[in-house]
């Protein structure tokens, strides 16, 4: 029993997993900070007060919170945009760069110019429509 517990510890995807989520959680606790500590006052210096949660409305009784919504809100849209502006996009870019001048490789399939399905380069006849293909010159 112990032994299949120690093999599915030690298998890689479940390591990966494993520093995935404690990566993740250390890079959020990072975006968070620079939202909080730098995009917000920023935001707050051009906009004006930066905290809406004192905003509700009563109606018989009731408070509606509708400011921490707006903080909510504004908050997640805050964080997406510095994931996508300071990881996406540079990691876009650093793949594009490392791919850059890379040959493609030889495609695998091709189309039926029939039925439009997805044959193998090598076919002589459609597995879908059974249409006769010419084979592709090399």
């Amino acid at each position: 029993m112990l032994k299949g517990f120690r093999q599915f510890i030690l298998r890689g995807n479940v390591l990966d997993l494993a520093v995935a989520v404690v990566v993740g959680a250390a890079f959020g606790a990072v975006v968070s900070a620079f939202v909080k500590d730098l995009l917000t006052p920023l935001i707050a210096a051009i906009f004006g007060k930066p905290d809406f949660s004192g905003l509700f409305v009563e109606l018989n009784g009731s408070k509606f919170m509708y400011g921490d919504f707006i903080n909510s809100s504004v908050s997640f849209l805050i964080v997406s945009a510095a994931v996508y502006f300071f990881v996406i996009m540079p990691m876009n870019a650093y793949i594009a760069h490392k791919k850059r001048g890379e040959v493609p490789p030889d495609p695998t399939t091709k189309q039926c110019p029939e039925c439009l399905s997805e044959i193998p380069v090598a076919a002589r006849r459609c597995a879908f429509c059974t249409a006769s293909i010419e084979p592709r010159a090399t």
